[in-house]
């Protein structure tokens, strides 16, 4: 039958003969045949499957095989030995060399039918050890594909033991000199397609060893980390990663950044390599693996790295933006890329001439993912404008090409531009560019977190933004006897001329620690705030007390009284009075207590019926309170809980006239019976559908409360326990109203202090009702009698101070403050603007900042009024109101303060220090980063438009669009 077959191959029949015939050979040889007939076939099947001439010769020998394996199993299996497989391995077959594919189809094709034959596990035994010599060797690519096409069908062939690990990396080292020669479309898919399937073939092996991968992994840096290789490590390696486990990255990307084996020179080239990965298609997670490993540079302040791979590849990412195949990962690591590197404009300026050209390319292409590309790309390219000011004639034509998408608001740029940044002091960047820059991009000064101290942070930033009391604790003298006064003093003198970025307020903590508070615990800062102002009161009393003393020998009386008229600064600043009525209501009559205040504490009214919270009139909404999501309401603290609730007959809403009406009292507040809304088209902390606002709960703290039952009063007229009416009134303004929010309260039932999440809306502008006769008794409580004694009292927002957290011993503090002065009277422009308008805006448009230790970055009353409905355990807490008054004339702007000499010294030999620091910081990177460096662009003059030079890059030969540069996406 042998014979009859290789006659059938050499004849010069037809096809359709030739192919008649082999079929009626193959039918044949399913019958029962001798070993020696059977042998021959098995000879013949082989010699024409390795040395066949034509296609057919080759189909019809593995078809013969088939055949024999299944209906000849023994005699196949006799064929089909150890010996014979190892010579093909080793030697090849005829004039094939052993390298030949043919070789591996072949055993591919027979192991099939020895899968259950004695002689199957030395076979297994040889194929490992054969196939660790093949990859060892670095095989072609076709080879690497049969292989894997092989283990996969058959995994007991992949070598096991220690020879597994070597195994996976030289395999790794294979798929690392994998490169496509091919030029067009067919030839570049069907390279792609072959290496996944190569690295397809580790993923099965880390499936079944997830020990190997974190080995595999360090070979693949070892490969793309070599700085003297002379061949480029291929992009295939992309095809490595994108299998590695993401729950893994975070471990592997802290370990790589901080590993102290690895060089500087060793992980630029490595991320230089692993940034064209992007050029990659149909990778998965390589952006992200990209981004993680750029951030974890950034964690450990290699600056030097992250800006020469940014400035050395930032175009050829951009330019990655035409191909629909790699653009939504080229599209995340620009975005990184660009948004981390907000210390200069270089980066951004790089790309900024191709802008126009990109946007119309990604216009044309008319799909979905070169519109969402383009929203994206768009909203990128507004958020660098915004960050790099000042280049208009560089940012007009990229403006223009963009001006159709949609713009972002300012807070999401602010968002995205702080929350991306490598570092959020730009001075930290200074060792690795020319200009050493002194504090913050706002000018303010952050201060160090000394181990849970936010809560001193906050009301120490606070206080500094008062901008009357800084003036005022400035403007003070030395004096030995407030000696934590001057400590605040030196501490504002810092936070106003330091270079530093931020300074450690170690001393003045030392010096303002309440004896109570435990070191290293959260506190509350309203209670250190109470505490502070006390301490400062008092020293400040005691030293008037020691002056009077001193001058009581050779001083008139009239200055001795002067000396102790005299209230304190704080008294001047924080101090209001309050008057506290209690009216019997048997007798009508009514005592009176005056006291003062530095602080107001305003609890949350009853949840029960928020409909009957005050018994006088209460203040009605002309525009809907903000409140988003369901409340999570707490019971209102113990004070005022006895507080009659009953609701008042004419509190509705006010009608509005006008538009002019309606907008120029949208950020104001006016407490007790007067028109009111307090949250201003989601310019209010709270969201916009609050029923709760701050007005609501002053309202609470001035309503009259019925004392009653268990609480009765004891009236000394009656001389016996009778019902009452207590009255809380202001009786005079503090200059800063200081108000704080009771959030924390015990719960009874559950035996635990409970924070009161409810949001509340807080306005701009606040009107409080001040009683300028406290002394008059009045003999009816009714309305039309107080009217006649009450003047208004307006107040401005100038600080936030916020409690992230769910309880008062911990969490974090942080603080929205704005400087805020008087402004002629808010009079309206001359322009004929109406009212409204300039009132919004002289509010609205003041700048804000959100100061969070060392962190101080620019925000907007936008940003303040929505931090509850965006993060809903961080509420309002402690907020601080400057009192308007018109045509103060001591209310305007503060120049600066002639500080003592002493003092503008140790601020000038600190900011030198800091200086030097700073170079000797430059210089010790300077030392090993500058033989790194290929680009003169490293030490450009950052100060100069360089920009004008377009040749400096461009979008290369991915301008020629998708036709005909196929290839340019691989390589």
């Amino acid at each position: 039958m042998d014979k009859i077959l290789e006659a059938v191959m050499q004849s010069s029949y037809p096809m359709y003969v030739k192919q008649s015939l082999a079929r009626r050979v193959i039918e044949a040889s399913k019958q029962p045949i001798d070993t020696e007939q059977c042998c021959s076939m098995l000879d013949l099947s082989t010699k024409l499957f390795f040395l066949g001439e034509s296609h057919f010769a080759r189909e019809t020998a593995r078809e013969v095989l088939e055949v024999y394996g299944r209906y000849h199993q023994e005699e196949f299996s006799e064929f089909f030995n150890v010996s014979f497989i190892m010579s093909l391995l080793q030697e090849g077959y005829g004039p094939l060399g052993k390298r030949h594919v043919y070789i591996l189809e072949y055993l591919h094709l027979g192991l099939q039918f020895v899968l259950d034959k004695p002689s199957t596990q030395e076979i297994f035994r040889l194929l490992r050890v054969e196939f660790l010599r093949i990859v060892c060797e670095r095989p072609s690519l076709k080879i690497c594909v049969r292989v894997s096409k092989l283990l996969t069908s058959h995994p007991q062939c992949i070598p096991d033991g220690s020879h597994q690990l070597l195994f996976c990396q030289q395999l790794v080292r294979c798929i690392g000199q994998f490169h496509c020669h091919s030029e067009g479309e067919e030839g570049i898919l069907q390279f792609l397609d072959q290496v996944n399937r190569v690295s397809a073939l580790l993923q099965s092996i880390w499936r079944l060893q997830t020990s190997l991968v974190l080995p595999s992994l360090k070979e693949v840096f070892a490969i793309i980390s070599l700085t003297d290789e002379s061949e480029t490590p291929s992009n295939a390696l992309a095809s490595v990663v994108q299998y590695v486990p993401l729950q893994l990255m975070e471990g592997i990307v802290r370990n790589l950044a901080n590993a102290d084996s690895v060089t500087d020179a060793q992980m630029m080239t490595s991320m230089n390599r692993m940034i064209d990965w992007v050029s990659w298609p149909l990778g998965k997670n390589i952006d992200k693996w990209i981004i993680a490993l750029l951030k974890g540079l950034a964690a450990v302040k290699k600056f030097s790295i992250l800006t020469e791979v940014s400035l050395s590849k930032i175009q050829k990412v951009f330019s990655k933006l035409l191909y629909p195949g790699v653009r939504d990962g080229a599209l995340c690591v620009l975005r990184y890329m660009l948004l981390s590197f907000q210390h200069s404009p270089e980066a951004f300026h790089l790309i900024v001439p191709h802008v126009p050209q990109m946007v119309s390319c990604l216009s044309n292409e008319s799909t979905n993912s070169a519109g969402s590309c383009l929203e994206q790309f768009a909203e990128l390219v507004h958020c660098m404008v915004f960050r790099f000011s000042g280049y208009p004639d560089l940012y007009e034509p990229v403006m223009e090409a963009i001006k159709m998408l949609p713009v972002p608001n300012e807070d999401r740029i602010k968002q995205l531009l702080g929350q991306n940044a490598w570092t959020s002091q730009k001075n930290e960047l200074a060792p690795y560019y020319p200009r050493l820059v002194s504090k913050s991009d706002t000018g303010k000064i952050g201060l160090i977190n000394l181990g849970n101290t936010c809560y001193m942070n906050s009301i120490l930033q606070a206080l500094f933004m008062a901008s009357d009391f800084r003036h005022s604790v400035l403007c003070l003298q030395d004096s030995s006897s407030q000696p934590l006064m001057m400590k605040l003093q030196h501490l504002f003198a810092f936070l106003e001329h330091s270079q530093r970025p931020a300074i450690s307020p170690e001393s003045f903590l030392a010096s303002s620690w309440p004896p109570w508070f435990t070191p290293g615990v959260q506190q509350d800062c309203s209670e250190y705030l109470k505490y502070l102002l006390d301490r400062l009161h008092e020293e400040e009393k005691t030293g008037k007390r020691i002056s009077q003393t001193l001058a009581q020998t050779n001083c008139t009386v009239q200055v001795r009284k002067t000396i102790l008229g005299n209230r304190t600064l704080v008294e001047q600043m924080f101090g209001g009075r309050i008057v506290t009525k209690i009216r019997c209501l048997k007798c009508q009559s009514i005592s009176a207590r005056e006291e003062a205040f530095t602080d107001l504490s305003l609890a949350f009214p009853p949840r029960e019926n928020p409909k009957t919270m005050f018994s006088r009139t209460t203040m009605p909404s002309s525009t809907p309170s903000a409140d988003s999501g369901t409340r999570n309401r707490s019971k209102s603290s113990p004070h005022h809980a006895t507080r009659k609730q009953t609701e008042d007959k004419d509190q509705g809403k006010v009608e509005k006239s006008d538009n002019s009406q309606d907008e120029d009292e949208i950020n104001c507040s006016v407490v007790d019976g007067q028109n009111v809304t307090s949250s201003s088209s989601g310019e209010s902390v709270g969201s916009k559908n609050s029923s709760l606002s701050l007005s609501d709960l002053i309202n609470h703290f001035l309503c009259p409360e019925t004392l009653t039952e268990d609480n009765k009063y004891r009236c000394e007229t009656c001389c016996s326990l009778e019902d009452a009416e207590k009255v809380v009134e202001l009786s005079a303004a503090p200059q800063y109203l200081i108000l704080t929010l009771l959030r924390f309260s015990f719960d009874l039932k559950a035996m635990r202090r409970r924070k009161i999440l409810d949001n509340v809306s807080i306005p701009l502008m606040l009107s409080l009702p001040i009683q300028r006769n406290p002394h008059v008794c009045i003999e009816s409580c009714s309305r039309s009698t107080m009217v006649n004694t009450r003047q208004s009292a307006t107040y401005d927002l100038c600080t936030v101070i916020v409690h992230s957290g769910l309880s008062s011993e911990s969490g974090h503090y942080y603080c929205y403050s704005r400087d805020c002065t008087d402004r002629e009277g808010h009079k309206p422009p001359s322009t004929g603007t109406k009212k409204f308008t300039s009132e919004k805006h002289l509010d609205v448009e003041i700048q804000w900042y959100l100061f969070n230790d060392t962190r101080v970055s620019f925000s907007s009353f936008e940003s303040v009024s929505n931090v509850t409905s965006f993060f809903p355990k961080d509420t309002a807490y402690v907020l601080f109101y400057r009192h308007r008054m018109r045509g103060r004339r001591d209310s305007k702007s503060h120049g600066d303060v002639a500080l003592s000499k002493e003092l503008m010294e140790a601020i000038s030999k600190d900011n030198i220090k800091y200086m030097q620091e700073q170079e000797k910081e430059a210089r010790n990177r300077a030392a090993y980063i500058s033989p790194l460096l290929k680009s003169p662009l490293w030490w450009q003059d950052f100060d100069k438009d360089s920009d004008d030079d377009a040749s400096a890059g461009g979008l290369g030969s991915a301008t020629g669009g998708a036709s005909g540069s196929f290839h340019g996406l691989v390589f």
